[in-house]
């Protein structure tokens, strides 16, 4: 047995059977490739029915938990008690049509790590969905792309419905909120190789969705809680708050040295941001790249003034923004906004790549593998 296919279900006494026998009838031809696990929160009569299946159907694993914990927890436990070397996770509701379960078990056979059944590639669909929750799953993708740069090239980052190797999860210390069990994975998991497929989301024909407004502060929780504990993700953020602070530091010494000093304009706007440039220097290197091990002692030493002349480029960036919407007739403010956002990933990631370059020795957060993501147009 090579596959645990887990299925966390809650109230779903109308689906299981459905679902198993799909299972079954796909599976004809790999019978022996794997068993099927229900990890169960139900507060009804589906433990009495996923016990009478397991019965009748030798693939069907159950573990009742009873508490209600959360899709996402459930998951987790089923990662802990599936025998298999390859996992493939998929909703209860039908709304993850079993048919497209021997195409993501042929892709990890042939070595991709994580394989994603796509609604947004050629030849998918998400049909399944009304207006509304086509409208709330389109922002929390944006949401998970933006926050969690893992996340940012996968089209169905949000999925319930994926496959992967048992290496990916094995040891990672899973702890997800909500049901959003995939952005964890993708965040945390050890992988190199994300290969999406395209499926259509099928309409929900029997029970109830979960869908609800504690799930959906759930799951932005879940992204606040990923960005915190991921070094490579929080590190972005706590560069943007330490720009906000120096911000603050250049007006303030602005208005002393104009106020108090009594120096003429420009050279209070200079000394200014020079200040605030050393300001954001020392909480960038003591804050956002904490613990980096840098390439050598000379490089430290090139690390103010690389920090300075790249802050350089970035006043340049956002001057010539402004000018640029002031020749097309723009209001120049707008360029100024828009220059501000080019000139702080700029900043960031120049910084990140010369200023603070990792040495690349042991315990280096940069070292996670380069992420490729592949995808198939016709399913």
């Amino acid at each position: 047995m090579r596959f645990s296919i887990i299925v966390p279900t809650y109230n779903e006494r109308e689906n299981v059977c459905i679902l198993a026998d799909r299972i079954a009838q796909v599976l004809a031809d790999r019978t022996d490739w794997y068993e099927l696990w229900f990890v169960d929160d139900s507060d009804d009569d589906t433990p009495d029915i996923l016990q009478a299946l397991m019965q009748r159907d030798p693939h069907v694993r159950v573990h009742h938990r009873g508490h209600g914990r959360g899709l996402a927890t459930a998951v987790v436990e089923g990662f802990q008690r599936a025998g298999g070397e390859f996992f493939i996770v998929m909703d209860a509701d039908l709304q993850h049509p079993p048919e497209v379960l021997p195409t993501v078990m042929d892709r990890l056979l042939q070595g991709i790590d994580v394989v994603i059944p796509s609604r947004f590639v050629a030849g998918g669909s998400d049909g399944g969905l009304t207006g509304t929750r086509k409208l709330v799953s389109w922002i929390a993708r944006k949401m998970g792309q933006l926050a969690l740069h893992r996340l940012r090239h996968v089209s169905d980052c949000t999925s319930g419905f994926f496959g992967i190797r048992r290496s990916v999860v094995d040891g990672v210390p899973l702890a997800p909120i909500g049901w959003k069990i995939l952005i964890e994975v993708l965040a945390k998991g050890r992988y190199r190789t994300v290969h999406e497929i395209p499926y259509r989301f099928i309409a929900r024909r029997a029970g109830e969705s979960k869908m609800s407004l504690r799930e959906q502060w759930n799951y932005v929780h879940h992204l606040i809680r990923l960005v915190a504990q991921l070094p490579e993700d929080r590190r972005f953020y706590l560069f943007c708050l330490v720009g906000l602070l120096g911000v603050g530091v250049n007006l303030m010494v602005m208005a002393l040295l104009l106020d108090v000093a009594h120096l003429p304009v420009l050279v209070a706007s200079v000394s200014s941001s020079v200040v605030a440039m050393v300001h954001n220097f020392v909480w960038n290197d003591r804050v956002t790249w904490r613990g980096r091990t840098v390439r050598g002692r000379w490089h430290r030493w090139l690390q103010l003034p690389l920090f300075m002349a790249i802050s350089a480029v970035g006043i340049a960036i956002t001057a010539a923004a402004a000018q640029a919407f002031a020749w097309l007739h723009i209001p120049e403010l707008y360029g100024q906004l828009l220059g501000i956002a080019l000139a702080t990933v700029w900043n960031f990631t120049a910084n990140n790549r010369w200023t603070w370059a990792a040495r690349g020795g042991p315990g280096d957060d940069e070292l996670a593998p380069v992420v490729s993501v592949t995808r198939e147009k016709i399913l």
